[in-house]
């Protein structure tokens, strides 16, 4: 990976993924960050407590879908490389809300295009010729796989829930402003992320917490659903060897090689606190005991499973975590953090759905 210092504009950053990639970056290399974030409620600057005071990191608050705001953050920053992770992602929350996923993902994928095309266009030649846009993205926007099947970078867009559609959506415009416009862009799909400030809405946080007050552990239909989960430091590691070494107009596929059914995280889950947190302060032998099955989600998908063959030929990225080592981590870690999770949570809405 080059060493060479870049300025590097992130949107979204103070959301799960984004700040993960932060953290990274100010960590683990020379770059210098912009942090371009709304603060939605999944949005928490204490989730980069880490690294506010390092001189290579800032943050504006703004709106991805507002032109003025990214106009003059971009102006100010004069980025190398623009990253987009900024997204409504919560697929339940789309199903009762749809608006602010299409203003987001849609309208301010749209936006940003518009404001990066503008830069772009007018930065001098060595400038121009190294500049990035990088979208990142989610394998829901492919649909629902059957028992056997992967998803590959050509795999047919079917999106099923409104969250799906707005980011296929926004995969296209991404498309389109590389081949109309020869914006440069790179365009990155990912498999379901986990571990460390992950917000208490999703899945394996909320049983985490669920759990250890002893509230029941809902599982969608019968907890068959199927995904491939990849550890959110693995997935930073992924974006920055992409956004610096991966190829103009491409899509690369991210994923975890880790299949598993929800029903098995769950447990997995419940083992892990048996073993370190045991529930002997609740009215159950084992964390188990708690799981209980809700009515099924419309337009839910039966199973993802990510390709990452591309990303690992071309690039040598594969993930440093298995789920077993990751979800061992990943609970270790709320369990050491729990400070943090009241902290998130405080006055905003959290744990009322329970994701994929």
């Amino acid at each position: 990976m080059e060493t060479m210092s870049k300025k590097i504009f992130i949107t979204g950053g103070a959301g799960f993924i984004g700040s993960a990639l932060i953290r990274e970056i100010i960590h683990h290399t020379p770059h210098w960050v912009l942090n371009f974030d709304k603060l939605t409620y999944a949005g928490n600057l204490i989730s980069l407590n880490s690294v506010s005071d390092n001189e290579r990191y800032q943050f504006i608050q703004g709106d991805i879908a507002n032109q003025q705001d990214v106009s003059v953050a971009i102006q100010q920053f004069q980025p190398d490389i623009i990253m987009n992770l900024a997204a409504e992602s919560h697929v339940d929350r789309s199903i009762d809300g749809p608006s602010e996923f299409i203003q987001t993902n849609i309208v301010g994928t749209f936006v940003l295009l518009n404001e990066a095309k503008t830069y772009w266009e007018n930065l001098a030649t060595d400038k121009k010729r190294s500049f990035r846009f990088h979208h990142i993205s989610t394998d829901e926007v492919f649909g629902s796989l059957g028992d056997t099947d992967l998803f590959q970078e050509d795999t047919p867009y079917q999106p099923n829930s409104p969250y799906s559609a707005s980011k296929a959506s926004s995969d296209h415009l991404v498309r389109a402003w590389n081949k109309t416009y020869g914006l440069p862009t790179i365009q990155t799909n990912c498999s379901n992320n986990y571990g460390p400030f992950h917000f208490p809405e999703k899945l394996i946080p909320l049983i985490i917490l669920n759990a250890l007050e002893g509230k029941p552990l809902p599982i969608y239909g019968d907890g068959s659903q199927i995904r491939d989960w990849l550890y959110v430091e693995d997935h930073a590691r992924a974006l920055l060897k992409v956004v610096l070494e991966g190829k103009v107009g491409e899509t690369y596929n991210v994923g975890g090689h880790n299949e598993m059914k929800n029903i098995e995280v769950v447990k997995a889950i419940c083992g892990l606190l048996d073993e370190l947190k045991p529930a002997d302060h609740l009215k159950v032998n084992q964390y188990q005991d708690l799981i209980t099955y809700v009515k099924d989600r419309p337009g839910h998908d039966t199973r993802y499973a990510i390709d990452a063959g591309k990303i690992q030929k071309e690039l040598g990225w594969k993930p440093q975590e298995s789920f077993e080592t990751g979800i061992r981590k990943t609970v270790e870690w709320y369990l050491e953090n729990l400070d943090w999770c009241n902290q998130v949570t405080q006055d905003k809405q959290a744990r009322e759905r329970r994701g994929n």
